[in-house]
């Protein structure tokens, strides 16, 4: 059985999608919740049309997935390990235009 996926490379995707490496694509919107993909990597991400808040999931191509657990500390969020010019060219690319 695969290992879980771990909140680092949850993270990573995010990082390469901020750098244009990977591509990041919306595919729905749910109640305060986007889904995206980033190359088969779907995340449910907490964004409020300004500002992305976390990740609440993330599943990979190969069936592993991550969940955000609310009640571990700070850092265990994806969204929170991006610097602070990563958050802000992801929260521009879920920007409707």
């Amino acid at each position: 059985m695969p290992s879980e996926l771990t909140t680092r490379e949850v993270c990573q995707r995010l990082r390469d999608a901020a750098l244009g490496v990977r591509p990041l694509q919306t595919v729905s919107t749910q109640g305060g919740a986007l889904e995206v993909d980033i190359e088969g990597w779907l995340l449910q991400l907490d964004f409020d049309g300004q500002h992305l808040h976390h990740c609440g999931q993330c599943r990979c191509p190969d069936g592993r997935v991550w969940t955000h657990d609310t009640r571990q500390r700070f850092g265990t969020d994806a969204v929170s390990l991006l610097s602070t010019w990563e958050l802000a060219q992801i929260e521009g690319m879920l920007r409707p235009c």
